[in-house]
């Protein structure tokens, strides 16, 4: 494969994962499996996280553009924060119950909190799954 042919790969995946992404409900979380799921590569879930990782911010000069995608609010932006490992261990998140077991480990219930379709919206042309597949989904990936 030449580098050019990679780095359109690469350029590729990371654009699908952070449009996945902006698809995550406000409210709800997902893991990085399960967005890796979503695009077709269940095997990627450390990409996943890797693309996450490196989400530039936006620009803060006002004579240049924010890149496409972007951590920050508004247009473009990417709300990484909606997505967690798989045991549903996390940082404090928007909307979303945090507790805090005895050693200390940061948590969310996957039963409340999950979101697990099969498809994503944009290509189903659903705008959320019910509650019991929710419930479903959540048991599937706890």
């Amino acid at each position: 494969m030449a580098p050019s042919e990679r780095s359109e790969e690469v350029h590729l995946w990371y654009t699908m994962v952070y449009e996945a992404v902006q698809e995550v409900p406000r409210g709800k979380v997902t893991s990085y499996g399960h967005i890796a799921r979503l695009l077709g590569k269940p095997e990627r879930p450390r990409q996943v996280g890797v693309c996450l990782k490196h989400l530039p911010s936006p620009s803060n000069d006002p004579t240049k553009n924010s890149p496409v995608f972007h951590s920050g609010g508004g247009r473009g932006s990417v709300p990484w924060q909606r997505v967690v490992n798989s045991k549903g261990q996390i940082s404090p998140r928007e909307g979303v119950e945090v507790r805090q077991d005895a050693m200390g480990q940061y948590s969310i219930d996957l039963g409340t909190y999950g979101w697990f379709p099969d498809v994503l919206p944009s290509e189903s042309g659903l705008v959320e799954s019910s509650d019991e597949e929710d419930e479903e989904a959540a048991a599937y990936h706890t």
